[in-house]
């Protein structure tokens, strides 16, 4: 991998590691489209790591309350009803089933859930699920005209039930395209949470996850299948880009609708297909990871 390569995949992954369009996916196609070699799921997990890491400086005041409060609880019994503790066990709880489900499938996700055809589905599959899921609360929050409008739920009201079922749509984002963001967003607003709820716990729980995969696939930089300069490089540019992105996109949920990324979606799970079908691009293209 050349330094270039590894400026723009690091750009690349801190445009769209926040956003809900899959930066797995992004990667991927970048390397397809420019004729490079896949820059492979141990790159990938690696980059994250500094997209994750300006998830923690974003949100510093909030985790630094809920590890506080958690490693309180583990002592005072007290402390076990607060909402900062409960919130500690709460990501804990979400970040089983991809932890479970990461180890159980790590060949399926280095190797066939890297096909392009794949990916182009995931990403129309659940564009329509992000779509319909931001429907139903701009329904809520707007009411009509024989309706009121209906009051979504808060990270205040976070269960253990919802916690696991956030944690398995965290999950599904182990197949390049489905987009982590884009999944736990759209199960959390289809549970009845706010976009903002949603997205703040959404990026809460990728921190453990992301760090621990990142983390576990240093060996593979060690055992030379993946260029410890060039994905330094990478890593670095992706946590400056993404503090920028998720600055952005936390106002945008604010106001918007996330109906943009849903078009966006569909057109380029269409447009892959398309160029596939007609033999423009292999479903392989760019394999073999260097």
């Amino acid at each position: 991998m050349s330094w270039f390569e590894s400026f723009i995949l690091g750009l690349v992954q801190g445009l769209t590691e926040f956003l809900p369009i899959s930066s797995s996916a992004h990667l991927r196609l970048t390397a397809a489209f420019a004729g490079w070699q896949d820059p492979g799921a141990a790159f990938t997990a690696i980059t994250q790591i500094g997209t994750e890491a300006a998830v923690l400086i974003y949100f510093r005041k909030d985790i630094g309350r809920i590890v506080t409060a958690w490693f309180r609880s583990l002592t005072d019994k007290a402390m076990r009803s607060d909402h900062d503790a409960r919130m500690g066990w709460l990501v804990i709880v979400g970040s089983i089933p991809i932890g479970v489900l990461g180890v159980t499938f790590k060949d399926q996700i280095e190797g066939p859930f890297r096909d392009l055809r794949l990916i182009a589905t995931t990403l129309i599959v659940m564009g329509v699920v992000l779509g319909v899921a931001d429907r139903l609360a701009a329904r809520d929050e707007a009411g009509g005209r024989h309706r009121v409008a209906r009051e979504r739920k808060t990270l205040k009201d976070l269960s253990v039930r919802d916690g696991l079922i956030y944690g398995f749509c965290q999950a599904m984002a182990l197949v390049p395209g489905v987009s982590r963001s884009g999944a736990t967003i759209s199960g959390g607003l289809l549970m009845g949470y706010t976009r903002e709820s949603a997205a703040r716990y959404s990026f809460l729980l990728a921190v453990p996850a992301v760090l621990a995969s990142g983390v576990f696939e240093l060996k593979d930089a060690g055992e030379g299948h993946v260029s410890w300069g060039p994905t330094i490089f990478a890593t670095l540019v992706a946590f400056g880009v993404g503090y920028a992105v998720i600055a952005w996109f936390m106002k945008f949920i604010t106001t918007k609708s996330f109906m943009p990324f849903v078009v966006y979606r569909i057109l380029l799970g269409i447009v892959i297909l398309a160029l596939v079908g007609f033999g423009v691009l292999s479903p392989h293209a760019g394999e073999s990871a260097g």
